[in-house]
């Protein structure tokens, strides 16, 4: 593998460079993506029982100890529960609309990078024509045919370096954006049901939960 990127002269490096922030950005994504995805389910249970009970400390202090999308809406719901629910169900909107920022970190380098590295490959492909040509330039007719080589092999693999780099990125890229697109459109859905779930255990809350007394 170095002996590949060696020969593909100095252009492979930044190549090199894109792909491994590609990667972290890949595999950052791909675990958060799926954390909150695994933890929404139980995260819902506990805190429902927590709201059934009427022990609203302990509900925002489950969605405070779980970095999510989903406990964001839950807390903001709890903290805002004694107000109309129509007032709650337009804040519960714009927090869903805030979390795409959160959610879509990272996916614009990632993009970035996906228009880089062709660009990049074929920046190397006219580096190593004008290297060939040179040793055409420089001596006619090229008794050794490795110099005119060189030139060529550097042309060719910046191109496959970039390629190999940006498709696989597009694929990744895509898959996050629907990704994300499905967990928004979720969010959105689920406005609804929280203020059906907070208005429901608030009208069941304790007497003695110290915030109701």
């Amino acid at each position: 593998m170095l002996d590949f990127i060696v020969k593909g002269g100095p252009v492979m490096w930044p190549i090199v460079g894109f792909s491994i922030i590609a990667c972290v950005i890949i595999i950052e994504r791909f675990l958060y993506l799926h954390k909150i995805s695994k933890n929404e389910e139980k995260l819902f249970t506990y805190v429902k029982k927590s709201l059934n009970e009427g022990h609203y400390n302990e509900a925002l202090s489950i969605c405070d100890q779980n970095t999510s999308p989903f406990s964001t809406l839950l807390k903001i719901g709890i903290e805002n529960r004694h107000q109309p629910e129509m007032v709650q169900r337009d804040i519960l909107k714009d927090a869903a609309s805030l979390e795409a920022p959160k959610l879509e970190s990272g996916l614009s380098l990632l993009g970035t990078i996906i228009g880089i590295e062709p660009l990049m490959g074929l920046l190397g492909t006219v580096t190593g024509t004008m290297k060939a040509f040179g040793v055409l330039g420089t001596f006619g007719a090229v008794s050794d045919p490795t110099a005119l080589a060189l030139g060529v092999s550097e042309a060719l693999i910046t191109t496959v370096g970039g390629l190999l780099v940006a498709i696989p990125c597009m694929i990744f890229y895509n898959y996050f954006v629907n990704r994300v697109n499905a967990i928004l459109i979720k969010l959105e859905s689920q406005v609804n049901s929280l203020v059906l779930l907070i208005n429901s255990a608030n009208g069941k809350a304790k007497d003695d939960d110290p915030e109701e007394v």
